[in-house]
């Protein structure tokens, strides 16, 4: 059995936004922020009372929900996959300004065989991220 490329026809997507459940919002909120950089891009209420945050860095934007407790209040959040975030600013630096805020890695910046340089953090809920350069042309 031979498995074809693609045609032109096939499925093509322009961008990938997340959408993540939260124990605690405002606590994520001010850690997105504060310590990895985003900014708010819009917040939505309920009876005066906030649940759920758009933000946005740069193309990136994760809309953060505040987790209602239906599920069961210590349910696992992150669990099997990550988000990869690509960035053309010098990983270093960005590195070092996420620990100055208080941030801890998963995986300290590194070079990859694949010619990146990227690290790994989670943010409070356990959701992971890498982050990483552009690959060399």
């Amino acid at each position: 059995m031979t498995i074809e490329a693609p045609t032109p026809s096939s499925f093509r997507g322009v961008s990938l936004d997340a959408s993540l459940t939260v124990t605690d919002l405002q606590k994520s909120m001010a850690w997105y922020c504060d310590v990895f950089g985003f900014a708010v891009a819009k917040t939505f209420e309920r009876e005066g009372r906030l649940m759920a945050v758009s933000l946005r860095a740069g193309e990136v934007r994760i809309l953060l929900t505040q987790d209602d407790g239906a599920k069961g209040e210590d349910r696992v959040k992150g669990a099997g996959f990550s988000l990869q975030i690509t960035t053309d600013q010098d990983i270093d630096e960005v590195a070092s300004r996420v620990r100055e805020q208080g941030g801890t890695f998963d995986t300290e910046p590194t070079d990859t065989p694949w010619g990146v340089r990227m690290f790994r953090l989670r943010d409070p809920d356990g959701f992971r991220f890498t982050i990483s350069s552009r690959a060399p042309h």
